[in-house]
C-alpha cells in the first residue's frame, strides 16, 4: 500500500513539473525581433491565442505569415513576437519571459541579445550579485503583459533610470489614460502648471534682458527628428507592412511629454492601442511617428474629429491651428 501511495505522489510531481515547464515562457530572437514558441493545443484560435498573449489576431497571422481563413492545426507551432503592446522590460510585475544562457554569456551579452535591457534591471530581477553566469540558467528578461496568464512581482522597487533633464526645472508628467480624453479640469492643471513654469523661465531672464512672452503649443520639441518611436514603426512594419493611409480631421489634447523626450501619442478609434502611425502634415509633408493611447468613441468632446495628436506632436509637425486640421495618417 505504501509503495502504491509513493508512486502516486512520484507520478503527481512528475506531472506537475512538466507542466511547470510547459508554462515557461523561453524567449527566441529572430531578425523580426524577440518571440516565444507556442505549440497549438485543440480548440485554441488565432483570437484565443490572441487574448492570451494580448496581441491582435491579424499581427499574430502576419507575423507568421498564415492565411487566418485557413485556421490552426493541432501540435501546429506558432511564433509569438514580443511587442510593446503585450511585452515590458520596465517595472518588475508581470508573467516573466526567461532566457536560457548559452555558453561563456555573461550579463552584457545577456543584455545585448534583448533589446539591451539594463544590466542593473537584470540584477534586480534575477537577483544577481555577479554578471558571471552558468550555462542553462535562466534570467528574466522582462515581462508578458497578459490578463489571461498568471502575474507576478518580484520583490524590491523597481530600477528606475536617469533622465537628463534639459529644462531648468523638472516637470511632473501628466499622465493620459488609454481610453479618455483630456478633462476641462486636467486642461485647467496642465495650464496652471505651464503658466507657473514659464513666468519662473521669463523671471529669471529678465535679468538679463526683456524677451517676448512665451506661447503656448508653438513650442518646438527639443529633441529633433520624427520622434522617439520612429525606430518602433520600422520593427512593426516587418511584423505587418503598411496597408491603410487616410486623410483625417484631427484635433489636439495637451499632455506634457513629448518637448524634451519626442514621446507623440494619439487618440484613435478602431486601432489596436500600441500600434504606432505615421502622421504628416500635407501642408508641408513633415511626418512624425505616435503611438495610439486608446479610443475616441463615446465622449461628447471628440464629436467632428477622426483623431486628437498630442500638442508636442502637433508643434513637430509645424500644426498652429488649436481647433481642427487635416493630417494624413499611415499604418
Amino acid at each position: 500500500m505504501k509503495n502504491i501511495f509513493g508512486l502516486i505522489l512520484i507520478l503527481l510531481f512528475s506531472s506537475a513539473s512538466l507542466l511547470a515547464q510547459k508554462n515557461e515562457l523561453l524567449v527566441k530572437s529572430s531578425e523580426n525581433g524577440l518571440y516565444l514558441d507556442h505549440k497549438v493545443a485543440p480548440k485554441e484560435s488565432y483570437y484565443s491565442l490572441g487574448r492570451l498573449y494580448n496581441l491582435h489576431p491579424k499581427t499574430l497571422a502576419a507575423f507568421n505569415k498564415l492565411d487566418m481563413n485557413k485556421g490552426l492545426n493541432i501540435d501546429q507551432k506558432i511564433r509569438i513576437p514580443l511587442t510593446d503592446t503585450n511585452f515590458t522590460q520596465n517595472g518588475n510585475s508581470g508573467t516573466p519571459v526567461l532566457y536560457r544562457v548559452g555558453e561563456n554569456e555573461g550579463l552584457l551579452t545577456v543584455s545585448k541579445k534583448n533589446n539591451n535591457v539594463t544590466l542593473a534591471k537584470l540584477r534586480q530581477w534575477n537577483g544577481l550579485s555577479s554578471d558571471q553566469l552558468k550555462k542553462d540558467a535562466k534570467l528574466i528578461i522582462g515581462f508578458l503583459i497578459s490578463k489571461e496568464m498568471k502575474a507576478v512581482t518580484i520583490a524590491g522597487a523597481p530600477v528606475k533610470e536617469e533622465v537628463p533633464v534639459i529644462t531648468a526645472e523638472k516637470k511632473e508628467p501628466v499622465v493620459v489614460t488609454a481610453t479618455e480624453d483630456i478633462t476641462k479640469k486636467e486642461e485647467k492643471k496642465i495650464a496652471e502648471a505651464e503658466e507657473k513654469s514659464e513666468k519662473k523661465e521669463v523671471k529669471k531672464e529678465e535679468k538679463k534682458e526683456t524677451i517676448p512672452p512665451v506661447v503656448k503649443d508653438i513650442r518646438k520639441p527639443s529633441i529633433e527628428g520624427q520622434g522617439y518611436f520612429k525606430t518602433h514603426f520600422e520593427q512593426q512594419v516587418k511584423v505587418m507592412p503598411v496597408s491603410k493611409e487616410e486623410t483625417v480631421t484631427s484635433g489636439i489634447f495637451k499632455p506634457t511629454s513629448g518637448w524634451e523626450d519626442a514621446k507623440y501619442y494619439l487618440l484613435m478609434d478602431k486601432v489596436q492601442p500600441g500600434t504606432i502611425i505615421k502622421l504628416i502634415n500635407p501642408s508641408n509633408n513633415k511626418a512624425v511617428f505616435a503611438k495610439v493611447l486608446g479610443e475616441m468613441a463615446g465622449i461628447r468632446q471628440n464629436q467632428g474629429y477622426n483623431i486628437r495628436i498630442s500638442n508636442a506632436a502637433a508643434a513637430a509637425l509645424e500644426i498652429t491651428e488649436q481647433d481642427k486640421f487635416i493630417i494624413k495618417t499611415q499604418y
